[in-house]
């Protein structure tokens, strides 16, 4: 037994080196933990508890600190977020969020954290700095699973898995309300009451197929991508129409999550393998897709059923989390063959970068 390992089960802590400036965020959920990874080295720095049946990652701003969710399940009961300081390599109180259940999708956008509470059918925000739950919206929707946020606050998209079905949330000025002056009378100084522009979130569902789970938006905004698991397929809805566009048929089985390269170019769909009773295993875990043509361009067998994806900022490499196989594969982007791995791991699942500033 190595001294990190040894001080891991002493302590539920491995603290081995100090905190690199960037690090890849990798969830065990067999053994929930958080283990903080250097990307250059491939080596783990430290694994720090990860609270109860830990399944999506991310990282502050600032890279300091890493929020997790606290899933349980369909119908969960849990309504935790746990908190780690990136720094000092230690978890800290987590976020009660008391009557939401079930949290799962989460994304960091304006300085606050966004997360979907499953059970609950709802997305909520968190404040870091006022430690405030300050909004909250509920979706209607079954099992509102992950969750996107543009940079500008003002559009969410949602995956809904049993409702199959893509939630595209806008901030829209609604027209003005506002009360003319009463018959033959004087219009009093000034505008009338209730006449000012106002906006408010507008929710469209935009059917696709059955089990949508894991989805991107394209990084030129124009379009949503997302993997069907039940079907075998992946939805292309056009963003500004908010319409399914094309279904595209997939090889890989259960399909998990979806990314888009950095240059928009290829699209990465993990599966988790078999669905259905009596379905036969499918050898690819990781199929590429050609973002123009919609068509399928590579397969790639990873030894397990595939879940998380996380794209290298630079373009060079993704990082595929195998939870059948224990481990986190690395894909070269150029040739598309795998060129390495992280293992072993208990589960990995939910993935994220944290780059400290």
């Amino acid at each position: 037994m190595t001294g990190c390992v040894g001080a891991f089960l002493l302590l539920g802590l491995c603290a081995a080196a100090q905190t690199p400036s960037k690090v890849l965020l990798v969830l065990e959920k067999n053994g929930t933990q958080l283990d903080i990874i250097d990307p250059l080295s491939l080596k783990t720095v430290a694994k720090v508890p990860a609270g109860q049946d830990p399944h999506e990652v991310i990282a502050s701003d600032d890279g300091k600190l890493a929020y997790i969710t606290n899933y349980g399940g369909a119908q969960s009961s849990l309504h935790m977020i746990s908190v780690v300081d990136l720094v000092a390599q230690k978890a800290l109180a987590p976020i009660d969020l008391v009557a939401l259940h079930g949290a799962h999708g989460l994304d960091f956008v304006g300085g606050e954290l966004y997360f979907t509470a499953e059970t609950s059918k709802v997305i909520g925000r968190y404040n870091p700095s006022t430690k405030e739950i300050d909004w909250v919206m509920g979706t209607g929707q079954d099992r509102t699973h992950m969750v996107w946020v543009a940079p500008s606050l003002d559009k969410i998209v949602t995956s809904n898995v049993s409702s199959a079905t893509i939630s595209i949330i806008e901030l829209v000025l609604q027209p003005n309300r506002g009360f003319g002056p009463p018959p033959g009378g004087t219009p009093p100084a000034g505008p009338p009451p209730g006449s000012g522009n106002q906006k408010s979130w507008e929710v469209t569902n935009v059917p696709v197929g059955r089990g949508s789970e894991g989805f991107d938006v394209s990084p030129d905004g124009k379009e949503i991508w997302t993997g069907n698991a039940q079907d075998g397929t992946v939805s292309v809805i056009d963003f500004a129409s908010k319409k399914a566009v094309q279904t595209v048929p997939i090889s890989a089985k259960g399909a998990n999550r979806l990314k888009f390269t950095p240059d928009g170019k290829l699209v990465l769909v993990s599966g988790l393998g078999m669905f259905g009773p009596g379905a036969a295993p499918s050898a690819a875990n990781l199929v590429v897709l050609d973002a123009a043509s919609r068509k399928e361009v590579k397969q790639l067998s990873l030894g397990g059923g595939a879940a998380g994806i996380l794209m290298d900022p630079d373009g060079s490499r993704a990082f595929v989390a195998v939870s059948g196989g224990n481990k986190v594969a690395i894909v070269d982007l150029k040739n598309l063959s795998v060129t390495g791995e992280i293992a072993p791991l208990g589960q990995p699942d939910g993935m994220a970068w944290a780059v400290r500033k």
